[in-house]
């Protein structure tokens, strides 16, 4: 049976200057109404997910761009709960980035894990300056078969827009995809773009931001597959 209306959690703090928080929203209609659904997106600023904080009334969870977030600990507490609740969690731009910082600490066990950004001399940075800046930058992406993302786009060579100067620390990558954490998706270079979970209902993060392409009026597919995965897993 469909839900009349899906709650989706935003894990950042809006800003209505950054293109991806305006996109967010009309991705999210867009692929609503393309699904007969309706969907309420709810802003959790990261400063106020204190482990109080009540998550379970939300049917899935997208970690936005913009980062650094003012409260780390906020956001990595919300992805965790995604991760672990088996609720569908899309990370785009920093949500990537933060998605795997919380996999290495909680999953791995690796306390020591650090983003670049925010302690650039951290021995285990698992997210450090990418060799080549994505800022306003479009590249292709080519897609592993039979992965959620390669589901979502129905092949598996994309094209998308990036904004974007951290990721995946290649020092770390081996041991970081060694086990539930696959590599789904790399650019023309051959480096990291896409990661998901596997046993995960949806769980998938990108370095691009797919959202923008709604402001054309396009659908992005990983929203399309999000809302899908929310309304499976709420049935």
């Amino acid at each position: 049976m469909k839900a009349t209306t899906l709650h989706l959690a935003l894990i950042g703090d809006y800003n209505p200057d950054v293109i991806a928080h305006q996109a967010i929203p009309v991705a999210l209609q867009l692929a609503a109404e393309a699904l007969g659904l309706k969907v309420h997106p709810q802003w959790l600023d990261t400063d106020t997910l204190t482990p109080a904080t009540e998550l379970h009334g939300f049917d899935g969870f997208w970690c936005v761009p913009a980062s650094p977030y003012r409260d780390t600990d906020g956001a990595l507490r919300a992805i965790r709960f995604a991760r672990e609740q088996r609720r569908p969690f899309l990370g785009t731009c920093g949500g990537f980035q933060h998605a795997v910082l919380e996999y290495a600490r909680n999953v791995l066990g690796w306390a020591d894990a650090e983003h670049g950004e925010l302690a650039p001399d951290a021995k285990r940075a698992v997210i450090i300056p990418l060799s080549c800046s994505l800022v306003e930058a479009t590249d292709t992406v080519g897609l592993a078969p039979y992965t959620r993302i390669a589901e979502a786009y129905g092949r598996l060579d994309i094209e998308e827009g990036y904004r974007c100067r951290y990721g995946m620390n290649p020092a770390f990558a081996a041991a970081l995809l060694e086990r539930e954490l696959i590599a789904s998706g790399h650019d023309s270079a051959g480096d990291l773009r896409a990661v998901e979970l596997l046993d995960h209902p949806f769980f998938v993060a990108t370095l691009f931001q797919p959202e923008r392409a709604a402001l054309k009026g396009i659908t992005p597919p990983l929203a399309l597959a999000l809302l899908k995965a929310c309304q499976e897993c709420s049935a």
